[in-house]
């Protein structure tokens, strides 16, 4: 019998995501004109040391990987919860610029316990079976962060500073996420005292072959890399790129089609998907941001060809945030999930903190235009990687086949 998702877990974890991702990641970009004023920075001071945070953390996620696996998802994110609080708190009251990058590492490396890597991994915990359905539905209540948090950051911002926003989110961290990760993490430990270990029926098989998988986990690191370029440096300079097609003061209202795209596309899966499998479905991920951003050439500086890249981009997007968690699950199984999640994330993280300057610096030296045709080449090659992880698993499948078949002869 199939196994339900575990919809109350869902649902308090997609709470904790809301508000992880808001006050974590989204917020920054409202509150970094301010810290960059108060630190007596240039404007794009802030945002190089989110990118040296950002690369730090990278570094750190393979052993924080291995710790989920070890004590636990709902453990770490507990944790985490409380790390994020304090470094929420250290950014806000920290005197000087040293002091800031290091309080902005720590709220980095919170992000990695308390973020979509952490959450998939304990949704893989509490029932590995349901996992796939559960993370598709965890991406989409989590897709709501940004349209809630970039109002509620400039409505608090606009009565307070940014320090005081800082100590806000914290209390959020450290009120409500906290007390339902140490929930979650309780129940999870009750539930393993009440059955015994988990029975292997509880597990899930990856479909690549052990002698597959070290050639698989490098081509799957690969494509997400390669989409993780793509969505970090367009989502980073979607109002620059836009603007230096021509399109001027619109460049801002097209972005707000982004955000929709990708709650549309998670919300289609999770009604018409569920029989798709997670290579099929992130292959078209890579396919749609690759054409989104190739869009933009031949119909600049259209605001309908501008609308058309934000919804498709947002759309392939979308779907991305959701293989990065069944994909792996698909190909390596459940056990040593975390560890996986770990490795993966900091190859993703890695690439996400030097997209955005890699974009900027292509723009400078080389225009606009040709930057975004190497950008949609990126994301065309990862189409090309994921289509290669399915010949692997082919390939693999018919040579076992035949070996079977020659030792079933003599």
């Amino acid at each position: 019998m199939t196994e339900r998702p575990p919809i109350a877990a869902i649902v308090a974890l997609g709470l904790t995501q809301i508000i992880g991702y808001g006050t974590l990641y989204y917020s920054f970009s409202i509150l970094a004109p301010g810290m960059s004023r108060d630190l007596g920075w240039p404007p794009e001071a802030a945002f190089g040391a989110l990118s040296v945070a950002l690369l730090i953390g990278g570094f750190t996620a393979p052993a924080l990987g291995k710790w989920i696996d070890r004590f636990g998802a709902g453990r770490i994110m507990t944790v985490g919860s409380a790390i994020a609080a304090a470094a929420l708190t250290a950014c806000a009251l920290v005197p000087g610029r040293i002091s800031f990058v290091v309080a902005l590492i720590g709220i980095e490396i919170a992000s990695n316990l308390v973020q979509y890597g952490a959450a998939f991994a304990l949704l893989v915990q509490i029932r590995p079976q349901a996992a796939q359905r559960s993370i598709t539905y965890l991406t989409l209540i989590g897709g709501f962060a940004s349209t809630i948090f970039w109002p509620i950051t400039t409505m608090l911002h606009a009565e307070m500073s940014w320090q005081q926003v800082y100590l806000v989110f914290a209390g959020l961290n450290l009120l409500i996420c906290l007390p339902i990760h140490a929930v979650l993490s309780r129940k999870m430990r009750c539930n393993r005292e009440r059955s015994g270990k988990a029975s292997p029926a509880k597990r899930v098989e990856g479909t690549l072959a052990a002698s597959a998988r070290r050639t698989g986990f490098v081509l799957m690191a690969l494509s997400f890399s390669l989409q993780s370029l793509v969505s970090s440096a367009i989502l980073v300079h979607m109002v620059p790129v836009l603007s230096g097609l021509g399109l001027g003061a619109t460049a801002a209202l097209v972005g707000t089609f982004f955000g929709p795209s990708q709650v549309l596309s998670r919300f289609t899966n999770m009604l018409f998907g569920g029989n798709l499998p997670p290579l099929k479905l992130a292959i078209i991920a890579a396919m749609l941001m690759a054409a989104a951003v190739f869009l933009l050439i031949p119909t600049a500086p259209s605001v309908v060809g501008a609308i058309a890249f934000a919804v498709v981009f947002g759309l392939g997007n979308g779907l991305f945030s959701i293989v990065t968690g069944t994909l792996p699950l698909m190909l390596f199984g459940s056990d040593g999930y975390g560890k996986l999640q770990g490795r993966v994330m900091a190859a993703r993280l890695i690439v996400s903190a030097t997209a955005p300057f890699a974009l900027a610096y292509m723009m400078g030296a080389i225009g606009v235009v040709w930057s975004l045709a190497l950008t949609s080449a990126a994301g065309g090659l990862a189409v090309l990687v994921l289509a290669a992880i399915g010949r692997l698993a082919t390939n693999v499948y018919a040579s076992e086949m035949k070996a079977g078949e020659a030792a079933s002869a003599t």
